[in-house]
């Protein structure tokens, strides 16, 4: 064959890049297995065996890491974003009472750098096992000219089941049920342009700035990953009675605590009922936010929100203190028109 013509490398796709990512990836994927998987990575589809159900209902998530990544492109750390991408997917779906059954990740690129594209890969694989999911397939384009060459995007999508009488949609939610917080890790994914704005900005701090409030070099506090919360969350289905479960994410309490309430009953939320970390009184300062702006952004410390009976409050508490999480009752159901009141 003649090969003296233009090449797919001199277009700047190099194949061979990515056939080195896929046997970089291999055991990282295989480690997040379930016994439903069906074959391996390489296929043009991924295989999953639903198994047996009495009425299964399919639950779907999907979304990115958000400018965050711009923090990992300035800190020249990729090993956390993946993290990100499988919480704020598994997250999600988790809120509807389903069980995380498998996750697809998209990877598209500048120019294919395999070492770093595995260590991206390697964090979404660490975060499928954290949910318990299955990384069963991706694809990773490398597309030059459209992004720049240090830089990437990152899309994700995952499948969970739950049986139909089993789904949890807010419709239970009563005046009197308590409403319990799960300790976020910190900014997690959400409002990172307000973020940059105000650190990169306003402040004209660098990505090393270690500010004693923090402990830590920024990058470190903004890299934190997301935490994911399929385990406890399914605990709490098995032993409890889950009236609504909120991901807080991007729109903070008020807007994410209502998406998990029935009609005719609103959230009061008492100010104070949970520390909330200093990233963000540091962020407030320096951005000089009022504080209505950063409950409309920001989590302020709650990762996730669970609606219970108010008898089984102190119970759902001690149980999730030990799985390892940091739970606070943080507010109640009243009768009113669904939203979110603080106090």
């Amino acid at each position: 064959m003649d090969n003296n013509g233009a090449t797919y490398k001199e277009a700047g796709v190099d194949i061979h890049a990515g056939y080195e990512l896929v046997k970089r990836i291999k055991n990282a994927a295989r480690s997040t297995y379930r016994p439903e998987v069906l074959g391996d990575l390489g296929s043009f589809g991924a295989l999953f065996a639903l198994g047996k159900y009495r009425e299964p209902v399919l639950v779907s998530g999907t979304d990115g890491v958000g400018t965050k990544l711009k923090i990992a492109f300035m800190a020249d750390k990729h090993d956390t974003v993946g993290l990100d991408l499988v919480a704020y997917c598994v997250n999600d779906i988790i809120c509807q009472g389903a069980e995380p059954l498998f996750f697809l990740d998209y990877l598209a690129v500048g120019k294919l750098d395999p070492k770093r594209a595995a260590q991206i890969v390697e964090g979404i694989a660490q975060g499928c096992r954290q949910a318990g999911c299955a990384l069963i397939g991706g694809e990773t384009a490398e597309m030059p000219g459209f992004y720049p060459e240090d830089e990437y995007d990152l899309a994700g999508f995952t499948v969970g089941v739950v049986e139909r009488d089993e789904i949890i949609d807010g419709s239970r939610v009563q005046p009197g049920d308590k409403i319990i917080g799960i300790g976020s890790t910190g900014l997690q994914s959400s409002g990172y342009s307000l973020v940059r704005h105000v650190f990169f900005k306003l402040a004209g701090w660098d990505i090393d700035h270690v500010d004693p409030r923090l402990g830590r070099p920024l990058y470190q506090e903004l890299l934190e990953p997301t935490g994911i919360y399929a385990r406890e969350i399914m605990e709490l289905k098995r032993k409890f009675n889950l009236h609504g479960v909120a991901n807080i994410s991007g729109g903070g309490l008020p807007e994410n605590l209502p998406r998990a309430m029935a009609e005719g009953t609103r959230a009061r939320i008492k100010l104070g009922s949970w520390p909330v970390l200093p990233i963000f009184d540091v962020v407030a300062e320096l951005g000089k936010i009022s504080e209505e702006e950063m409950y409309n952004t920001f989590n302020m410390g709650i990762a996730m929100a669970v609606i219970v009976p108010a008898e089984e409050a102190e119970a759902v508490c001690s149980t999730l203190t030990a799985l390892g999480q940091r739970a606070y009752v943080i507010g109640e159901c009243v009768a009113g028109e669904r939203g979110v009141d603080f106090v």
